[in-house]
C-alpha cells in the first residue's frame, strides 16, 4: 500500500508594506496564507494594487516586498520541516538504517554510473535484427519481399491513377455540355452547383483510395517486421532454418515500362562531374564533390525500368541504413509543413510508392514537426514577454507587427525540419529547408537565412553521422526567365565559397570526417551553363591532381 501523503498546514501570517507620499506615511497590512497557492507573484501583486487603490509609483517596490516576503516564510516553512523530520529520524529507533537504504536506492536509480541498463524498445530491437539480416546471406530474399511489396504497392497506384483520370474526363464533359447551355436553360448558379459536385465526388474518390494505400501499407509493415523477426530467430537455429523457401521476384514484375510507341523509355541524360579535394589548415580531410545536372527526387524514385538497377540502389541503401554513414538530401520547401502543393505534393507521392518498414510515414513525421513548431514558438513568445521590460518601447511595438503578421504554426526563411525514410531509392534522410521568394534574386548575400540553414543542416549531418549530402546549388529546383548566365554564375560562386568556409568549420564540429558533397542543378539548365560551372569549381576548392615526375639519367 503507498502511503497517505500529509496535508500540509496552512498558516496565515501578516504582509506588512510602508511607503510614503509626499510628508504623510502609509502602511499596508495584508493577511497571506502559507504555502502561498499562487504560481506567479505578480498576480497577486496586481490584485493588490486593484483592491487597495494604490498609486503607481509604489509598484516595483511593492513587488520586489513581497517577492522577498513570500521567498523568506516559504524558506522558514521547509525548515521548520526539515528539522521536525529529522528530530522524527532521531527519536525512533532503526529508522536511520531504513532511511540510508532508501537514499541509497534513490542515488543507484538517479547515477548512470550504478543504474541499471534501460530496456531496448521494439524499434531498437528490430533495427538490430534488420542490421544482422541485410548484412548476411538473408539479404537477397529481404530485397525481394520489399520489392514485391514495392509492385503491389505501385499496381494500386496505378488504379488510382486511372480511376481518378477516368473522373476527371467525365466531369469535363459534363461540364462541357452545361457551359453550352449557360445563359439558356441553366444559370450561374447551376454550374457552381456542378462544380461543387464534381469537387466533392473527387474528394470522396481520394479519401478512399488514401484510405485504403494506408490500410495496405500498415498490413505490409506488420506483416514484413513479423517476417524478419522469424527469419532472424531461423537462423539463429539451424534445425528450423527456413531459407530454402525465398522469395522470388516474378520476371513480370521486371518487364521495363514500354511507351505508347512501342520503344523503351529512356532517361534523360545526367551530366556529372566529380571532383577530389583536401580541407583543413593543419591537418587536411579529403572529401569528394559531385557537380550534377538531374532531378532532385531522381534520388529518391525508383526506377523500374532498369533489370539490376532496383536492387543494387536498394542493397546500398539498406546496407547504410543503420550506420554511420547515412545520405541526406536538401529540399527547398515554403512556410507551410504539409505535403499538399508543390515539389512537396510530388516527394509525397514518390514516398507513397513504397511502404516505410522501419519509420512512421511522411504524414506522421509531418504532423509531429507540427505540433514541435507550435511548442517552439510558445516557448520563444514566453521568453520575449519576459524581455519586455528591458526593451523599448519601440522594439516592442515592431516585434508585436511581426507576430501579427505571422501564423505561428509556419516555419521561417533558414529554418529547417527533418523526416527519416528508408524507403527511398538512395536518401535516408530529408532536410525540408524554407525559403521564400528572395532567393530568386540577385542579390543573395552569405548572411541570407536559406545560406545560414544550409551552415545548420551541415551542423546536424556532422552530428548525426551523415556522411552524403545533397544539396541545389542554385537555390532552386526550376529554372526561370530571370535566372540569366550572369545569375547562375554569380549564385554558383557564393556557393561555392559559402560551403567551402562551412566543409572548412566541420573540421572543428566532428574532427575532420571525410564527406561527399553533391551539388545539383535543374535538369533544364543548358550544358554550356553546366561547363562553365565546372571549370568554376576547382577555381575555388583545391581540387587534387596528379603529380608526374620525370627524371634524366
Amino acid at each position: 500500500m503507498k502511503p497517505k501523503k500529509e496535508k500540509i498546514c496552512s498558516k496565515e501570517r501578516e504582509f506588512v508594506y510602508k511607503f510614503h507620499a509626499g510628508s504623510q506615511c502609509f502602511e499596508l497590512a495584508v493577511p497571506l496564507l502559507f504555502p502561498v497557492q499562487e504560481k506567479n507573484p505578480d498576480h497577486l501583486h496586481g490584485r493588490l494594487m486593484l483592491l487597495h487603490n494604490l498609486p503607481c509609483f509604489i509598484e516595483d517596490d511593492l513587488k520586489r516586498a513581497l517577492k522577498q516576503f513570500i521567498e523568506e516564510e516559504t524558506i522558514k516553512d521547509y525548515d521548520l520541516e526539515a528539522e521536525s523530520a529529522l528530530e522524527v529520524v532521531k527519536c525512533t529507533e532503526g529508522s536511520s538504517e531504513k532511511l540510508a537504504q532508501a537514499w541509497t536506492k534513490a542515488y543507484i536509480k538517479t547515477t548512470l554510473e550504478y543504474a541499471r541498463p534501460e530496456e531496448s524498445s521494439w524499434d531498437e530491437d528490430f533495427a538490430d535484427v534488420y542490421h544482422d539480416l541485410i548484412h548476411s546471406p538473408a539479404s537477397e530474399t529481404l530485397l525481394n519481399l520489399e520489392h514485391n511489396y514495392f509492385v503491389s504497392i505501385s499496381e494500386l497506384i496505378s488504379e488510382r491513377d486511372v480511376e481518378l483520370k477516368k473522373l476527371r474526363e467525365r466531369q469535363a464533359a459534363e461540364m462541357n455540355k452545361v457551359m453550352q447551355e449557360l445563359g439558356k436553360t441553366l444559370t450561374d448558379q447551376d454550374v457552381n452547383l456542378v462544380a461543387a459536385q464534381h469537387f466533392e465526388s473527387q474528394q470522396v474518390l481520394e479519401n478512399k483510395w488514401t484510405s485504403e494505400l494506408k490500410q495496405v501499407t500498415t498490413i505490409q509493415k506488420q506483416e514484413y517486421q513479423e517476417w524478419v523477426i522469424k527469419l532472424h530467430q531461423d537462423l539463429k537455429n539451424p534445425n528450423n532454418l527456413t531459407l530454402s523457401d525465398e522469395i522470388i521476384v516474378q520476371p513480370s514484375q521486371l518487364q521495363e515500362p514500354v511507351d505508347a510507341r512501342g520503344r523503351m523509355y529512356e532517361e534523360q541524360q545526367q551530366l556529372e562531374e566529380s571532383f577530389t579535394i583536401h580541407l583543413g589548415a593543419q591537418l587536411k580531410t579529403m572529401h569528394n564533390l559531385r557537380l550534377l545536372r538531374a532531378d532532385m527526387l531522381d534520388f529518391c524514385k525508383h526506377q523500374r525500368n532498369q533489370r539490376s538497377g532496383i536492387k543494387l540502389h536498394r542493397l546500398q541503401t539498406a546496407l547504410s541504413l543503420y550506420s554511420s554513414s547515412l545520405c541526406g538530401l536538401v529540399l527547398l520547401v515554403d512556410n507551410r509543413i504539409n505535403s499538399y502543393s508543390g515539389i512537396k505534393r510530388d516527394f509525397a507521392t514518390v514516398c507513397q510508392e513504397c511502404a516505410d518498414f522501419h519509420f512512421p510515414q511522411l504524414q506522421e513525421q509531418l504532423e509531429v514537426v507540427q505540433q514541435v513548431v507550435l511548442y517552439a514558438r510558445a516557448q520563444r513568445s514566453r521568453k520575449w514577454k519576459l524581455q519586455q521590460e528591458s526593451a523599448s518601447r519601440n522594439d516592442e511595438e515592431e516585434e508585436k507587427s511581426k507576430n501579427s503578421d505571422r501564423n505561428q504554426s509556419n516555419i521561417l526563411p533558414g529554418e529547417f525540419y527533418i523526416t527519416r525514410h528508408s524507403n527511398l531509392s538512395e536518401i535516408h534522410v530529408v532536410f525540408h529547408l524554407c525559403v521564400d521568394d528572395s532567393v530568386r534574386s540577385g542579390n543573395m548575400t552569405a548572411r541570407d537565412p536559406a545560406i545560414m540553414g544550409l551552415r545548420n543542416i551541415l551542423k546536424v549531418c556532422c552530428t548525426h553521422d551523415i556522411t552524403t549530402i545533397t544539396l541545389p546549388l542554385l537555390l532552386v529546383h526550376v529554372m526561370s526567365e530571370e535566372m540569366t548566365i550572369p545569375w547562375c554564375l554569380k549564385r554558383a560562386e557564393l556557393m561555392f565559397k559559402c560551403v567551402k568556409g562551412f566543409m572548412m568549420e566541420m573540421a572543428s564540429w566532428d574532427g575532420g570526417v571525410s564527406r561527399t558533397v553533391q551539388f545539383l542543378l535543374p535538369q533544364s539548365i543548358s550544358e554550356e551553363m553546366f561547363y562553365q560551372l565546372s571549370n568554376m569549381l576547382p577555381q575555388i576548392f583545391r581540387v587534387s591532381s596528379t603529380l608526374t615526375l620525370t627524371s634524366k639519367r
